[in-house]
C-alpha cells in the first residue's frame, strides 16, 4: 500500500455551510505500508479571491489579480521548528510532541480551527474568477516529493444586514414621447417596497402605468445579474437574465395600477460587494413594451442576502483565530471515527464534552431522541436523573455552563459564569492563539457604481 494523505471536516450543518465565528473540526489521515520518516506535517486553513482571463488583440494579453484573507498553517510534526514562526507546535493531550516516525497503518491527527469573526466575501466560481476557502494538508519527507491533499469547505457570511438602505424603498419615474409610427405618450411610476431580499423571498413591484399613446402597451420585468471581474485597470463583464415576466395589456388613452411579485430563486449567488477583484451584483429591469418605439425602461440595484441561521453548532466568542488539539487516546485508528453532524468540535481537550463515537472517557452522551429539553443543551455530571439526558426547561442557570463534579453547590446545578476553580466547563476553549493580523473590516454594502453595461 502507497502512503495516503487526506484532510476531511466534519460538517455542522445540513446545508453544509460555515459562517463567521464558526469552528470547523476535521482530521488528517495519514495510511503508510511502512515504518514512515516525517520532516514535518502540517493543517492550513485559507481563503482567497483570484480572477483570470486573456484577450486577443495584436497579441494574447493575460489579466489576473489575487486577494487573500487569511492563511493559517500549524504543524502536527516539525523537525526544525525554527520555522513555525512562532505559532506553536500541536501537541498531544499529554503535551508531548507527536512523534516524526510513524509505524505501519493509519494514523489520524484531529485539529479544530475557529473562522475569523470579521465577514469575507462568500464561496463563489463564476467564469474567469473565484473566492474559494480550503483547508489543506503537507507531509514532507527527506528526499522525497511532498505529499499534499486539500478539501473545499462552503463559507457564507453572516452579516448585518440592518442597515437602511437596504430595507429603504425605492422609487423610479419615467415618461417618453412617442414618434414616428405611434402617437401620443407613455408614463410609468416604479416602486419596490426595499433593496435587500433574502433568497426565496418575493421582490414585489408596484408599477403605475399611463397610456396616453395610440397603441396598446404591456409591461415587462427581468431580474439579471451581473458578474465583474476587475485586473491591471481593466474590467470584464458578464450579464444573465434570470426572471422574465410580462404583465396584462394596458390600452390606449388608459390608466392603469398593477403589482408584481418576482419570487428571488434559491440557489443564487448572494451579492458580493465586498470584494476589491470582482463583484456579483443584481439588477431589477422595468420596462414598457411599446410597438415601433424604444422601449422605456427603469433600473434598479437589488441585493440578495444570505439566510439569517447559517451559523453552525459553535459560536466564536472573543478570539479572531484559533485551533484546538486534539484529543486523548492516542493517535492510531484502524478506522477514522465517526464524526456526527450536528456533535460538539471532535477534538475536545480533556474536562470538555464528548460527541457519540469520540475515542474518550464519556463525560456527557446525546440524549435519548424525544427527551424533553431544550435543544442543543445537556444535562450535567449529577444531575437528578438518567444520564446524559437533556436538563428540562427552567432548569436554573445560565444556558452552556455546566457544573462540574466536586462543585460546592446543589447536585446537578449549573455553574455561575464566574466559576472557575475546575477546568472543563462547557464551551470550547482554544489552544493556540494565532498572530495574523486582522484585516480591516470590509463595508458590507457600499453605494452601487454606475458601471456602463448592456442591457
Amino acid at each position: 500500500m502507497p502512503l495516503t494523505i487526506s484532510v476531511i471536516y466534519s460538517p455542522i450543518n445540513q446545508n453544509n455551510t460555515f459562517t463567521s465565528g464558526d469552528f470547523i473540526s476535521g482530521q488528517v489521515i495519514l495510511d503508510v505500508a511502512k515504518e514512515t520518516q516525517m520532516y514535518s506535517l502540517s493543517v492550513k486553513i485559507k481563503g482567497k479571491a483570484e480572477v483570470c482571463w486573456s484577450e486577443r488583440h495584436k497579441s494574447t494579453i493575460v489579466y489576473s489579480d489575487k486577494e487573500k484573507y487569511y492563511s493559517v498553517e500549524r504543524f502536527f510534526v516539525l523537525e526544525d521548528e525554527t520555522y513555525d514562526n512562532g505559532h506553536g507546535m500541536l501537541r498531544d493531550p499529554s503535551g508531548q510532541p507527536y512523534s516524526s516516525v510513524v509505524a505501519p497503518g493509519r494514523h489520524v491527527y484531529p485539529f479544530t480551527f475557529q473562522l475569523p469573526l470579521q465577514h469575507f466575501p462568500p464561496t463563489f466560481k463564476g467564469s474567469v474568477g473565484k473566492i474559494v476557502y480550503t483547508l489543506e494538508t503537507k507531509l514532507s519527507r527527506s528526499m522525497r516529493i511532498s505529499s499534499k491533499a486539500k478539501a473545499e469547505f462552503h463559507y457564507v457570511p453572516s452579516l448585518d444586514v440592518s442597515s437602511p438602505e437596504l430595507m429603504a424603498p425605492q422609487h423610479g419615474i419615467k415618461d417618453k414621447q412617442m414618434k414616428l409610427f405611434t402617437s401620443g405618450s407613455v408614463s410609468m411610476n416604479i416602486k419596490t417596497e426595499k433593496m435587500g431580499y433574502y433568497l426565496g423571498e418575493g421582490l414585489k413591484v408596484l408599477a403605475k402605468v399611463q397610456n396616453n399613446s395610440s397603441r396598446a402597451i404591456k409591461p415587462k420585468y427581468c431580474l439579471y445579474e451581473k458578474h465583474s471581474f476587475f485586473a491591471r485597470g481593466k474590467r470584464k463583464l458578464h450579464t444573465r437574465d434570470l426572471l422574465k415576466e410580462e404583465g396584462e395589456p394596458i390600452e390606449p388613452n388608459s390608466r392603469k395600477t398593477v403589482t408584481k411579485v418576482l419570487p428571488i430563486p434559491p440557489s443564487l449567488t448572494i451579492s458580493i460587494l465586498n470584494c476589491r477583484i470582482l463583484k456579483v451584483e443584481y439588477r431589477l429591469r422595468v420596462c414598457l413594451d411599446v410597438p415601433f418605439a424604444l422601449d422605456p425602461e427603469i433600473k434598479f440595484p437589488v441585493v440578495i442576502l444570505p439566510l439569517q441561521s447559517l451559523s453552525g453548532a459553535s459560536s466564536a466568542r472573543n478570539s479572531d483565530f484559533g485551533i484546538q488539539n486534539q484529543p486523548p487516546g492516542g493517535n492510531v485508528y484502524p478506522n477514522p471515527p465517526p464524526m456526527p453532524l450536528s456533535a460538539p468540535p471532535f477534538n475536545m481537550v480533556p474536562g470538555q464534552f464528548g460527541a457519540l463515537g469520540y475515542p474518550g472517557p464519556p463525560l456527557c452522551q446525546f440524549p435519548a431522541p424525544g427527551y424533553p429539553g431544550t435543544p442543543g443543551q445537556f444535562a450535567p455530571p449529577g444531575y437528578p436523573g438518567p444520564p446524559g439526558q437533556f436538563a428540562p426547561p427552567g432548569y436554573p442557570g445560565p444556558p452552556g455552563q455546566f457544573a462540574l463534579p466536586g462543585y460546592p453547590g446543589p447536585p446537578g446545578q449549573f455553574a455561575p459564569p464566574s466559576y472557575a476553580e475546575y477546568s472543563g466547563q462547557f464551551g470550547p476553549s482554544l489552544s493556540h492563539q494565532s498572530d495574523l493580523s486582522a484585516p480591516p473590516p470590509y463595508q458590507e454594502y457600499p453605494q452601487l457604481p454606475d458601471h456602463p453595461e448592456k442591457s
